[in-house]
């Protein structure tokens, strides 16, 4: 009988027709904000990856999110990675109205634990400052918080790479608890904004979507193309060149969703076997699509000839990443400075 109903269960698959959700769908693009908006009804926490640092497409897409009312209406918190948690109180100061002077903020994103020049780009000054333009059209009580995600370090105490590596050895573990202290403890919502890598590591507990996943709580993740500036997505799905301008995509069961993850984004030297076979809807939510190509803002060249700025970052390259790289980003800055 065993053997007869096993024959009849097997002929019944082999002429049953694949299901139809069983087959990726084409993703289909939303209203990008109305689509952030909806994740935050289900969930309290919504990481926007900033996609290749300092692109200006992502950046304007973060000012018209910031500055629109349906953001400030339902986000409590904006947690991000460029900006030194040293200097909390005085961004809270800043973002609420208070006089703050200038030369007092730019420590802000000078003083992280990155060596290099990175965060200089004016485009994370103008996010900061478009948060409080925001904030002075909206009563104190829906007033945004940024929550500064690099933790506090002490440059006037670091003198080698042993002293750097030691004050930035807990550096992800940081974010996560700041999020936990300052967002969930008190029953916020918050936006994240950090690069690509922080959200990735669902199924492995690792980074902030596989952290806070082990802890129940989920992170809705969308990913803003860590290496699409050299990617065309429509050799995936082809109408992606007729999507609107920005535009979201849900992941799930969809061709893009479906793709493989090492299609994205590159391929971690760890755990190599599970990166491979993982598509991208295993590590993010949802796709922002800022159309097929990346334009990249620069340090302003003033910074080049600012004796005090660079004789402080080319000090800390050299610590971190060593002289050659201080020595080649002399180069570069030299080059920019009107003779």
């Amino acid at each position: 009988m065993f053997r007869q109903t096993t024959v009849f269960l097997a002929a019944c698959l082999a002429v049953t027709p694949r299901e139809p959700q069983d087959q990726p769908k084409p993703a289909v693009p939303i209203e990008a904000i109305g689509g952030i908006v909806d994740a935050f009804r289900t969930h309290r926490l919504v990481g926007l990856s900033e996609g290749p640092h300092g692109n200006i497409e992502g950046h304007r897409f973060r000012l018209s999110l910031i500055r629109d009312p349906r953001i400030s209406a339902i986000v409590n918190d904006i947690v991000v990675e460029f900006g030194s948690a040293r200097y909390q109180e005085l961004m809270d100061r800043f973002v609420r109205g208070d006089t703050v002077d200038d030369e007092a903020l730019r420590h802000v994103w000078e003083d992280t634990t990155i060596v290099t020049s990175g965060w200089e780009r004016p485009i994370y000054k103008e996010f900061f400052h478009a948060v409080r333009a925001v904030n002075a059209t909206l009563p104190p009580d829906r007033q945004l918080r940024v929550l500064l995600g690099d933790p506090p370090i002490k440059w006037e105490t670091i003198h080698t790479r042993d002293e750097l590596r030691a004050a930035t050895r807990a550096r992800g573990n940081y974010e996560e608890d700041v999020i936990r202290r300052e967002v969930l403890a008190k029953n916020r919502r918050a936006l994240l904004i950090f690069g690509d890598g922080h959200f990735q590591g669902r199924g492995e507990g690792l980074g902030l979507s596989g952290v806070f996943e082990r802890e129940g709580v989920e992170v809705w993740a969308i990913s803003s193309g860590g290496g699409m500036d050299r990617i065309d997505l429509q050799r995936v799905q082809p109408d992606v060149a007729n999507w609107p301008i920005p535009s979201l995509a849900t992941l799930r069961g969809t061709t893009l969703g479906m793709k493989e993850y090492g299609f994205f984004y590159e391929i971690p030297p760890v755990r190599e076997d599970f990166w491979r076979a993982m598509k991208l809807e295993g590590q993010f939510d949802a796709l922002l699509w800022l159309g097929p190509t990346r334009t990249f803002a620069d340090i302003p060249a003033s910074l080049c000839a600012d004796e005090r700025y660079m004789a402080m970052r080319l000090s800390r390259m050299a610590i971190g990443n060593g002289q050659a790289s201080a020595d080649r980003f002399k180069q570069q800055c030299a080059a920019r400075v009107p003779r």
